[in-house]
């Protein structure tokens, strides 16, 4: 009978035998062993992100969903909503938290599957599926009304949170939304990565990869036509490529489009003040497509255009940006909810 040593080594020589024999398992086998390696190199990367950028915040626990969120400041409660691929550093780097929290009490969250908030499976987190739970959140934090704002993403949460739970929403800003479904490359690129299986797979390998080399070009798409700001140096970039972040952006980007219809049969039900905010030179979503449609459907709303701004408004437009809480706050202290026609900015 032969001994364990000399089976393993057999087996070994038949392994390497089938290898030699078919070429293309001897690739697929490369090609395994290459991307599981690359797999485990992502994931100690991502660790050690978490561990040099720790949570700064307090948690929630809510259906499941580990919440983190920021809070700053006193006075009438102000919420921030980040987009897609972010979390609350965007506007903690941007200095709009703490300029805000002079006059507000700032709560700013992680949105589930950013920053430190977990994104549970179980659900699929459409912009009401986000609200609900931002609402169950901020009734544990004894927050019965506020102003709401929401940059990119998070204007369709901060939306969906307006028609879902109107009572809640004193005003609303929305920053660089999409707000109507258009045909959009990025979210049919994105698709593959949002797929269950395929999409962790894609995720934990190739996609950190490529997103690191596409950063700087990514930025200019979103900064641009302005340049990256220097104080943007505090947004950690390694949180942002985590695998697990980059299948929650995955899995934004391609609700973007059904997320946007649904939504579109909804603004005809908001009452209180809203200001639209957009940068006129946007490269990520073209605002007469969106900001400007909306505020001419929403017939009560102000429409601001940042001359010479892109996307990212709240970086590269802070003072227009808190200009524009600051006037949705006197609006409501002035005509309340009832809806009433401003002028375009």
């Amino acid at each position: 009978m032969a001994s364990p040593r000399t089976r393993s080594l057999s087996l070994r020589s038949d392994y390497t035998t089938a290898l030699r024999r078919h070429p293309a398992l001897m690739a697929f086998a490369g090609a395994a062993s290459l991307l599981g390696a690359i797999a485990i190199v992502n994931g100690r990367v991502a660790k050690k992100a978490e561990r040099d950028n720790p949570p700064r915040g307090q948690f929630l626990e809510i259906d499941g969903v580990r919440l983190h969120y920021v809070e700053r400041g006193n006075g009438r409660p102000l919420v921030l909503l980040h987009g897609n691929g972010s979390m609350i550093q965007d506007f903690e780097s941007s200095g709009l938290i703490d300029l805000a929290a002079n006059r507000f009490r700032v709560i700013v969250f992680d949105r589930p599957g950013f920053g430190h908030s977990s994104r549970p499976r179980n659900v699929i987190w459409t912009p009401e599926a986000q609200a609900d739970l931002f609402r169950k959140a901020l009734d544990r934090l004894s927050v019965q009304r506020a102003i709401v704002l929401g940059h990119s993403w998070g204007a369709a949460v901060a939306l969906a949170l307006a028609t879902r739970h109107s009572s809640f929403v004193e005003a609303l800003v929305l920053a660089s939304g999409y707000y109507f479904p258009t045909v959009r490359a990025d979210a049919a690129a994105s698709s593959m990565s949002a797929i269950p299986g395929i999409g962790d797979a894609i995720s934990h390998t190739i996609l950190p990869i490529v997103s690191r080399l596409l950063w700087p070009s990514m930025l200019r798409k979103m900064f641009g036509p302005r340049p990256v700001p220097d104080k943007f140096v505090g947004f950690p970039k390694e949180l942002a490529l985590r695998p697990s972040q980059m299948r929650a952006s995955a899995a934004e980007a391609t609700l973007m489009i059904p997320a946007a219809f649904a939504s579109s049969k909804t603004y005809d039900q908001l009452r209180m003040p809203i200001i639209i905010i957009a940068g006129d030179e946007d490269r990520l979503i073209d605002i007469n497509k969106q900001s400007v449609r909306l505020h001419g459907e929403v017939t009560h709303s102000k429409l601001h255009r940042v001359a010479g701004a892109g996307h990212m408004i709240q970086q590269s437009a802070t003072a227009r940006l808190l200009a524009a809480i600051d006037e949705a706050a006197a609006e409501t202290e002035i005509g309340g909810n009832a809806p009433h026609r401003f002028a375009s900015a």
